[in-house]
């Protein structure tokens, strides 16, 4: 990940920072809290108006997009040439004007390490979150804070609402779930987006923590050789116990299945 903090060089201020996850091409804009709309960038003045200071993944990459040569200029081929370039990309461009751009005074610089602001914010960034029934995600944060949230509960909110209607309707796309770079949002389809913040602030606590949730799993989840070991058999028995739904795994695949250890106990009884 790359760090570059965003300058308004006229009014001698820190806006923010601007973080590139080089693997994904991802950019996300964490704005400095005591902003306002006067000083917050044009295109970012919607979300501070809102109390938002982390800004999607789309609108960061339309910021970079305002102050880099677009992708589709005429002599595009010429330019890559020049700066010796294979390819089109957004960051590299960023960094050779180093962000300035002829609408505003603003510019980036390097950054080695995150600031304290962005550290402090992360700790409500996800670390995992699992779809659950009746359109319920589970999600667990960076602070070990876990929390149900309904899809129901984030229709008053006007900004997703549209976005959680589709998921509510579509159980598919509801199940394609999972945490997006920097765990800044929960993604479906890559195509949805649920931002972190919303979903800490709209889920209902879960008194248990993230290491319980994990002692509870390395405890009860067990796979086909343990099972085994569980019951005094063999594979062929467990296979016959699976077939004639007697046991039913959790999870399948080639590799082999798991199982809950009180679905296996219950078949030594």
């Amino acid at each position: 990940m790359r760090i570059y903090e965003i300058i308004d060089e006229e009014n001698t201020l820190s806006i923010g920072v601007l973080l590139y996850y080089e693997k994904e091409k991802s950019f996300i804009i964490e704005l400095r809290d005591d902003l306002n709309e006067w000083t917050a960038p044009l295109l970012l003045t919607s979300f501070v108006k809102k109390g938002i200071f982390t800004i999607p993944r789309d609108i960061s990459l339309l910021w970079v997009k305002e102050r880099i040569i677009p992708s589709g200029r005429q002599n595009i081929g010429s330019i890559l040439k020049n700066h010796k370039l294979k390819e089109y990309d957004e960051m590299k461009f960023l960094e050779l004007s180093k962000g300035r751009c002829s609408q505003d005074s603003m510019y980036i610089k390097r950054l080695e390490s995150v600031p304290s602001f962005v550290t402090k914010r992360n700790l409500k960034n996800l670390t995992e979150c699992t779809a659950l029934e009746n359109n319920n995600l589970l999600c667990i944060f960076a602070d070990g804070t876990v929390k149900k949230v309904s899809l129901s509960a984030l229709l008053t909110n006007a900004d997703v609402h549209n976005d959680v209607k589709k998921l509510i309707n579509n159980h598919q796309l509801f199940l394609s779930c999972k945490i997006g770079t920097g765990g800044y949002y929960v993604t479906f389809a890559d195509s949805i987006d649920l931002p972190a913040w919303l979903l800490y602030k709209s889920g209902k606590n879960i008194p248990l923590s993230y290491s319980d949730l994990l002692a509870f799993i390395k405890t009860n989840l067990l796979d086909t050789q343990e099972a085994c070991q569980e019951l005094a058999c063999t594979r062929q028995n467990i296979s016959y116990m699976v077939a004639h739904d007697q046991l039913k795994p959790v999870k399948e695949s080639t590799m082999g299945n798991l199982y809950m250890k009180g679905d296996v106990v219950k078949n030594g009884w």
